[in-house]
Formats: C-alpha cells, structure tokens, sequence
C-alpha cells in the first residue's frame, strides 16, 4: 500500500489568470506535501523551497468533495477526475484488482471511446498506466470490461469513474506520519469528516470534527483533544517527525475542519471557534470560502452555458512486446503478411460482436446534479 510509505514534498501555491480565475499549484522537494500561501511571493517560500530555480509547479486538488458526482459543472469534474486518476496511478488511493480493472476500463472509455475490434488490437491497453506496477493481467481484465461500457460519452465515464473512487477507503485522504507510543509509526489522516489514525496500514482510530475540541503543536508534539461519548475530554499526543512537520500538520487541521464542518452561518464567530485550534501564538487561520459557503453561492450561475470541455491525451507508452502486432511484406502476394494477437487486416470486414466481460454497477446520481 504504497499510499503509507513517504512521499516526495510538494509545494502549492495558486495563480490568478486574466479572467480572475484563481489556479491552484504545487510543487515538490522530499518528505511532506506542502501548499503555498498565495498571500506571499515564492521567495518569501524558502524556508520550504531549497532548490531552484528553476521551480517545477503542480496543479493539484486541496480539498476532496465528499461526493464528486455531485460537482455543478463537467470542467470541474474533468479535472477533478484527473487528479483523482493520478491518485491511483501513484498509489496514493490503493484499490482491489476488480475495482482497478473497472476504473482503468472507464478511463479509457472516456479518452478513446467505444471499444473498436479493428482499432483497438489486443493489447493496446498497455500502451497506458493506471495502477503501479501494472501487470498484464490486469490490462487484459481492463480490455474485457472496455467492451462492455460502449455508449458512454467522456462525460459519463468520468461520472462512473469518480462515482467508484470515492467508495474508496483512502479517498480523499491527506496522510501525515507520525510516531507514538515507543516510536510507533502512525499515520494520521485528515478527512472530510475528521482526523483518522492508522497503524500497520490499519485504521485504528477515528475522530469527528465535532468532537475535537483542541488541535495544538509544540516543538515536535501534536496534540488531539477530543470529547467522547461519555462527554469526558481525552488527550492523543503524536510525535511529528521535525519542526516544520509538526506546524503543518497542525495547519492542514485548521483548513480542513474549518472548510468541511464551519457552517455558513457562524461566519462572525469564525475567530472564536478557531482560537480553541490555537497554538504557541500562531496566526494562522483559513481564509477562503467553506464547502458550505460554495454550495450555497448563488452570485455565481453554475453550470454556466456554453463553456467548453477541452480534453488532453494521456502520456503513452511502448504496447508490451508480447502482445505487439507485427506486420511484415510477403514476397509472393504482395500484400502484407501477419503475425501476432490481433485481427488479420486481411480478413472479411464483417462486423464483429465485442466479447461481452465483466458487467459494472454505477451510481445512480445525475452526473448534472447540482449540489
């Protein structure tokens, strides 16, 4: 589960275009993920940023939607597919090899469309990588389910795609090492519902943002209070493996309790209901709009009309020696001789019957759903 082990550092910060649209990016060092204050320039970033320039920046995803199915607007869900996509290429959002095989095959249905004998010879899903590691068993499990989705414009697909992903036990997951009890390694996983521990790629623990009553860092100690049932405060203290660790993990705790659980409402007590997240002095506070301040924004018309869906190709890769369809002259005919796994060019142009795979039970919401 390669989503536990550590990850390069990355650096994010967001840039304002022409149109005032507001583009978020990352960029990575080593260790820990890191999003930039877009109040500062990135020179005022190098306690973060030792090397460079150059500076490689990343577009990425801060906060995961609880159901992406439901997102207003199809440009949106693209991209939020496609950062979802990247999750599970680099392990971030491990999956079964049945639920791996379904994703893949949607992905590909929406960049090539339907399943085509004569243009998609055995094979050609080799030529693309969606899990680590990929086998070829699994590209073949992905062709078979490709020939059962035929119909689904990319829009749907993508629907189907994220509608999957997000009953996934580490979606939406942003993970941060930490030690314990004897130096045991855990990971704490901040959500959209709370804060979830693990332990040994097991969750052990699981708070709710309405139970936590106190985030705070000192030094390399972070600290989590939190109300039980029986309504007595309980203390969890983690050890963060340096200084800097320690404040962002503390930092993403603010942003994500206060983006996914600060009702609109409560706006003027904004500050009171952080200052119990407070630590040593820090003024940190989250400052932009709250999932539920989004939702219910009617000063901006969603969908709106006409807006364009520009899709890029995928980054692809030499199809697997084995399954490559070879052509090669013959002396006598004069037409191309064949050889390999896919079907002869030569032969009748009768339509042929797509074998029938796995079929696959998608989510019912409208992918134009709003939220």
């Amino acid at each position: 589960m390669s989503c536990f082990c550590t990850a390069q550092e990355e650096f994010y910060c967001e840039v304002l275009l022409l149109d005032e649209t507001k583009l978020t990016l990352t960029t990575q060092q080593q260790g820990i993920k890191y999003w930039l204050d877009p109040s500062k320039t990135l020179s005022e970033h190098k306690d973060l940023i030792t090397k460079g320039p150059p500076y490689t920046l990343y577009f990425g995803v801060k906060f995961y939607a609880e159901n992406p199915c439901k997102l207003k607007e199809e440009i949106t869900r693209y991209q939020f597919f496609l950062q979802v996509k990247q999750d599970v290429l680099q392990g971030r959002i491990p999956c079964p090899l049945d639920i791996s095989a379904q994703l893949a095959a949607l992905a590909i249905q929406s960049e090539l469309g339907d399943y085509d004998p004569y243009k998609h010879v055995s094979g050609y899903v080799s030529e693309y990588r969606f899990v680590p590691d990929q086998k070829e068993e699994l590209e073949h499990a992905i062709e078979m389910i490709h020939k059962t989705v035929m119909g689904q414009i990319p829009s749907k697909a993508e629907h189907n795609y994220l509608g999957i992903a997000k009953t996934l036990d580490m979606y939406g997951v942003d993970l941060h090492p930490v030690f314990g009890e004897n130096q045991s390694e855990y990971f704490l996983g901040l959500t959209p519902i709370g804060v979830v521990v693990y332990k040994n790629k097991t969750q052990v623990g699981k708070y709710f943002w309405p139970r936590i009553t106190k985030v705070h860092f000192k030094e390399t100690q972070f600290e989590l209070q939190v109300v039980g049932k029986d309504c007595t405060e309980t203390s969890f203290f983690f050890k963060a493996p340096n200084k800097t660790a320690c404040k962002h993990l503390w930092k993403c705790c603010i942003e994500h309790h206060t983006f996914f659980r600060m009702p609109e409402n409560d706006g003027n007590t904004l500050t009171r209901k952080l200052s119990k997240f407070g630590s040593l002095g820090s003024k940190h506070r989250y400052s932009g709009k709250t999932a539920m301040q989004m939702g219910r924004d009617l000063s901006v018309g969603l969908p709106r009309p006409d807006l364009q869906v520009v899709r890029t190709r995928s980054k692809t890769y030499s199809k697997r020696p084995s399954q490559t369809t070879v052509f090669t002259f013959g002396k006598k005919a004069g037409y191309p001789a064949f050889t390999g796994t896919g079907p002869d060019p030569r032969l009748s142009r009768e339509k042929k019957t797509p074998e029938k795979g796995p079929q696959i039970r998608y989510p019912s919401e409208n992918p134009e759903a709003s939220e």
